[in-house]
């Protein structure tokens, strides 16, 4: 079989070949062995490297086996991503986040059309936050933890607009906060839930470089609540883009 995929992970096997952790558009998230890659083999053209896309030739005997890699044909690099710090750290934080939420052979088409747009705003250093946090949001939404904005997680009524908010994690939106739930969730700003809704509308994170931070570091705490383990890439990304 073929598919379109991005290459999330890459070890080296042995002197002459190679595991890939791919994630393709129709197949999901595909663990394969490429066999002869690191020799300047023509089947593997262009070779693994992360975050590039290629159209991939594969045999997947079972979703529990590894899958033996027959071909790769490079098709696109993002040199925007290795152009600057701050772009390479959201690209990795990217790649984490499909490693953490997507399960093998469980496709995302979708999500792997946002992992494309995203890495090709890297291209402008000052646009990696704003794709990261779409992606953040992309990511929650595709693994099915999208986060409730619009109704009180706690008591199942409309949010009123006029009362301090906060965000819980654990419920996977928003509620009126109250100082003695403080220790279950944190204030949001009001211009953080816009920026979200903004986002369920299939708008871009646009806004003051401080508040589309905001929110990313309100998305990624909720992704690390669904995830059940940090990932200190992201938090990495997240540090370096709020300097």
């Amino acid at each position: 079989m073929h598919d379109e995929a991005f290459c999330i992970r890459v070890w080296d096997w042995s002197e002459t070949s190679q595991t890939v952790s791919l994630f393709c558009r129709m197949h999901g998230v595909v663990r394969g062995l490429a066999k002869g890659a690191k020799r300047d083999d023509v089947r593997f053209s262009g070779g693994f490297e992360l975050l590039t896309r290629g159209q991939v030739g594969m045999i997947v005997k079972s979703s529990d086996a590894m899958a033996t890699l027959t071909s790769w044909d490079l098709t696109q690099t993002f040199p925007g991503a290795r152009a600057s710090l701050p772009a390479f750290y959201a690209s990795m934080a990217m790649l984490d986040l499909v490693h953490h939420m997507v399960r093998d052979h469980d496709p995302h088409p979708l999500l792997f059309d946002s992992l494309g747009a995203a890495a090709a705003e890297l291209s402008n250093p000052q646009c990696a936050i704003a794709a990261l946090t779409g992606f953040l949001w992309s990511v929650l939404v595709e693994s099915g933890y999208r986060p409730e904005l619009d109704r009180d997680v706690r008591s199942a009524g409309p949010l009123d607009p006029n009362a301090p908010l906060a965000f819980e994690a654990k419920r996977g939106g928003f509620t009126r906060w109250e100082r003695d739930s403080a220790d279950e969730g944190w204030r949001v700003r009001p211009q953080t839930l816009e920026l979200l809704r903004s986002l369920a509308e299939g708008r871009p994170a646009l806004g003051a470089a401080e508040d589309v931070l905001r929110a990313a570091k309100l998305l990624y705490a909720y992704v690390r609540e669904t995830a059940g383990t940090p990932m200190p890439s992201v938090e990495l990304a997240l540090r370096t883009l709020s300097r």
